[in-house]
């Protein structure tokens, strides 16, 4: 990847995210699903029902290891980029810890290749690895001793949305159930004008295995009409996790890391 690039990833992987703090995984096949105003219903207060038990859900979330599918498309360009990858996330007690990995990376019609990308979020720094320029960057997200859970430090660089503060959901979004519930439920989520999210999202779409109260995919409309589609597989939820998965070190050629401390 060229230096140029690891800004417009970071753009974009700023979704991948949403999938996330919308929250929670879950496993399963995922089926297909089209929004229609025709077949949304919250009257009888099914939305609230959902989302209490969404904040239930990621409220006693204490580890989660899944494979990652990230597919990032851009219809004006008529240009897909899905990369693959790992999720790790672990709490304990107030600190928690968050790694996103990609393993892989496939451009359109093109074979797949290599791709080693690492995001890790200790409650105070970002640390990026890449591996396709051989740089280490760690950005200070968070004051000295005040440690933020790493999903909700994530959101200062990726929009992770609902791992954190899932209350404030209805306060960004109105939510809206799309069809009759089966397997999964569908939520169309539409960004609200006075949304911190409205400057980027039209709109994101989530599908939640009713069996766990969980997503399985997620689907992000930016304001510029590109699509983020996520989807989280094979998920080991609030199993043990060894903390040795947190702690990377890029090899000795990559130099010195970059230091970026936080604006005061």
């Amino acid at each position: 990847m060229r230096p140029g690039e690891t800004k417009v990833l970071i753009n974009d992987m700023r979704v991948l995210i949403v999938s996330v703090l919308l929250a929670g995984f879950a496993p399963g096949c995922l089926a297909e699903h089209t929004p229609s105003a025709a077949n949304d219903y919250n009257a009888d207060g099914s939305v609230e029902t959902v989302l209490k038990e969404l904040r239930q859900k990621t409220s006693e979330l204490q580890s989660h290891q899944c494979k990652l599918e990230y597919l990032f498309s851009q219809p004006l360009l008529d240009s897909k980029t899905l990369r693959t990858g790992m999720l790790y996330y672990s709490k304990h007690g107030d600190k928690s810890r968050l790694r996103i990995s990609f393993e892989t990376l496939k451009q359109d019609d093109e074979p797949a290749q290599e791709y080693i990308e690492h995001y890790i979020f200790d409650g105070e720094w970002l640390t990026h690895i890449d591996y396709q320029i051989k740089h280490v960057q760690k950005r200070q997200l968070a004051e000295p001793n005040e440690p933020v859970d790493a999903f909700e430090l994530a959101q200062k660089n990726f929009p992770i949305i609902g791992f954190s503060k899932a209350d404030d959901l209805q306060k960004q979004f109105e939510v809206n159930i799309i069809g009759e519930p089966n397997e999964l439920i569908h939520l169309h989520l539409k960004v609200r004008p006075e949304s911190q999210y409205a400057q980027d999202y039209e709109s994101v779409d989530i599908w939640l295995d009713r069996e766990i109260d969980l997503p399985v995919k997620l689907e992000a409309v930016s304001t510029e009409s590109d699509i983020y589609e996520i989807k989280f597989i094979e998920p080991k939820v609030n199993q043990k996790i060894d903390t040795k998965v947190f702690d990377i070190k890029a090899p000795a050629e990559f130099g010195k890391p970059e230091i970026i401390l936080i604006e005061k």
